[in-house]
């Protein structure tokens, strides 16, 4: 396979499921995650590296995030890759200015419609690309799963390209 499409087809695959899995499915903490070894790379290498790209990652989701419980629309773009995809139900949104359109709603009114926290992040050996995932809340409920990509721009910054979310799957009786 092509080396160009490689991060497109990781990024297909954590983005395709039919609803997300139940909030209280045993996931690591964020802090905490670990990548499988490379074996190109020494163990101690890759973990170190691995574990800054980790915290860097959460610390800009987690901005992320903040932008919409403090209504800042304005700094929520700047977190947008331009070539970002992000899927709504049906509907794609392409490029940084149709994602902007579709989120300027939810940014009116004094109080947030929902909010989201990462609670698993995982970073390519590269350092150039991460997923991001975690609950999405509604009035204090989980309501659905983020799933986020998130490549790290030439200018140093972590900008979202791909975004799709899914409604926690009902339990089965």
């Amino acid at each position: 396979m092509n080396r160009q499409w490689m991060p497109f087809v990781v990024a297909a695959a954590c983005l395709i499921s039919s609803c997300a899995t139940s909030p209280h499915a045993s996931r690591p903490a964020a802090a905490g995650n670990t990548r499988n070894q490379s074996a190109t790379l020494t163990p101690e290498l890759v973990s170190a590296a691995t574990a800054a790209e980790v915290k860097q990652v959460i610390a800009t989701e987690q901005a992320f995030a903040k932008t919409m419980a403090t209504r800042d629309f304005k700094t929520f773009i700047t977190f947008l890759a331009p070539d970002a995809v992000f899927f709504s139900g049906n509907a794609v949104r392409h490029g940084s200015a149709e994602v902007a359109a579709q989120w300027q709603p939810y940014f009116d009114g004094p109080n947030a419609p929902f909010s989201w926290a990462p609670d698993h992040v995982e970073v390519l050996a590269s350092g150039k690309l991460a997923l991001s995932t975690g609950p999405v809340y509604q009035a204090g409920k989980i309501v659905g799963r983020f799933n986020s990509i998130w490549r790290l721009e030439a200018d140093n910054n972590w900008r979202i390209v791909f975004d799709k979310g899914e409604a926690v799957c009902s339990p089965k009786s």
